[in-house]
């Protein structure tokens, strides 16, 4: 079970992947997963992505303040660079606060 995510800010990135450089792509991925883990704040992660390359990707954050510190920080930035040029056809961002959730598992 995940821990109760109410009053988390939720940053939400949908993205179209492009066909261009998957290996590129996927180190930085998994590069950012590991820097956003050990930033101040930091709550988890959720992703997917689609055979048509569509994605989506919600990092959860203690707060505004944290969120915007992972905004801000400068690897993340130089790749966020890099997917504008190489890795994304296009992608949406918005910034939620979690009002309420719950989740359920099959035993």
């Amino acid at each position: 079970m995940r821990g109760k995510r109410d009053g988390q800010i939720a940053v939400i990135f949908a993205s179209t992947r492009t066909v261009e450089d998957d290996a590129g792509y996927s180190a930085a991925a998994a590069r950012m997963v590991e820097l956003a883990a050990c930033q101040p704040g930091y709550c988890g992660i959720a992703s997917a992505r689609g055979a048509d390359g569509f994605g989506i990707t919600v990092s959860y954050w203690a707060d505004e303040a944290a969120a915007l510190q992972w905004r801000d920080h400068p690897e993340h930035a130089a790749i966020r660079d890099q997917g504008r040029t190489r890795w994304y056809s296009s992608y949406t961002l918005e910034v939620a606060q979690v009002g309420r959730g719950y989740d359920w598992t099959r035993e």
